[in-house]
């Protein structure tokens, strides 16, 4: 697989993720159908899209590339229709943000990095493509944005980012990369909500 191609896969299974997570948040605020489908979406591209704004790519591939906006909508009839089995993890949304949050902060790296940007470029983005979505999700359902509580967030997604992008310097494999920056992410991100770890507030 080429490294295009990794990061295409990539970012289609962060965004169906992602698209779960919204929904599971948007069903849970009691929304209709309609709201359900769009705070999946833009928690799915949301962060996609800035990155991709900031990368110069346009138009993002989250509003040209219609499979984004087919997981977005698989994602939500997936949700309404088992959301009683969903609903039984321990933390759903949570759960499904993680590995989002994972996947997409590599993802936004690489993406950087083949479009031929340095890597301080590419840890910024990396975690950009990771929190955007996120954000955008949590400040439309009238939330305080999980990044910026003292919650252990995205610096998980600036972590898993910057050793996408050291592997990278010293010339490691990049699926080998994607598989430490995505673990790490998701590792941190997960073991941060059981051990209820938090940064420092003043």
């Amino acid at each position: 697989m080429t490294i295009s191609s990794l990061v295409v896969l990539l970012d289609l299974i962060g965004t169906f993720v992602f698209a779960v997570s919204g929904a599971q948040a948007a069903k849970e605020s009691k929304l209709d159908i309609f709201g359900i489908t769009m705070i999946a979406f833009i928690t799915a591209c949301g962060g996609g899209i800035i990155r991709d704004l900031c990368l110069d790519v346009t138009p993002p591939v989250g509003i040209s590339y219609w499979p984004y906006l087919a997981l977005t909508i698989f994602a939500t009839i997936l949700v309404i229709g088992f959301f009683s089995h969903i609903e039984k993890l321990k933390f759903p949304v949570l759960f499904f943000d993680a590995i989002g949050l994972s996947i997409f902060s590599v993802a936004g790296a690489q993406k950087s990095l083949l479009l031929g940007f340095n890597y301080e470029v590419a840890i910024l983005l990396g975690m950009i493509s990771a929190i955007g979505g996120g954000i955008l999700r949590d400040i439309i359902l009238k939330q305080i944005p999980a990044v910026l509580r003292k919650e252990i967030y995205g610096s998980a997604a600036l972590v898993g980012a910057a050793l996408f992008s050291i592997g990278h310097y010293f010339g490691l494999d990049s699926g080998l990369g994607t598989i430490i920056g995505v673990l790490t992410c998701f590792l941190i991100r997960y073991l941060s909500m059981k051990k209820k770890w938090d940064l420092p507030t003043f």
